[in-house]
């Protein structure tokens, strides 16, 4: 795997593209990655977003999700773990 940027990969195409025989080349351009890769490359399957995808939470759900299960535990561990005042130790 190599990352270059776009002016790098204009400059140097017939370097990248014979490297792009054995290796994906990301070339970079802001925030976005584009992949130069053999076509003929059939180990790599690059899938369409399905069901899954379509069902998949979003990161504020799973934080939500995460915190309640985590105050639930806690809960829980708390109040099998608690001293009353009738409890003596020994």
């Amino acid at each position: 795997m190599t990352v270059v940027t776009t002016k790098e990969f204009n400059a140097n195409q017939e370097k990248y593209f014979d490297l792009a025989l054995n290796e994906e080349i990301f070339v970079k351009r802001d925030n976005v990655m584009f992949i130069v890769t053999r076509a003929s490359d059939k180990k790599k399957k690059y899938l369409k977003p399905d069901d899954d995808f379509r069902r998949a939470i979003s990161m504020d759900e799973l934080r939500r999700r995460v915190k309640e299960d985590i105050h639930q535990w806690y809960k829980e561990r708390n109040e099998s773990n608690s001293i009353t005042r009738s409890t003596t130790i020994s």
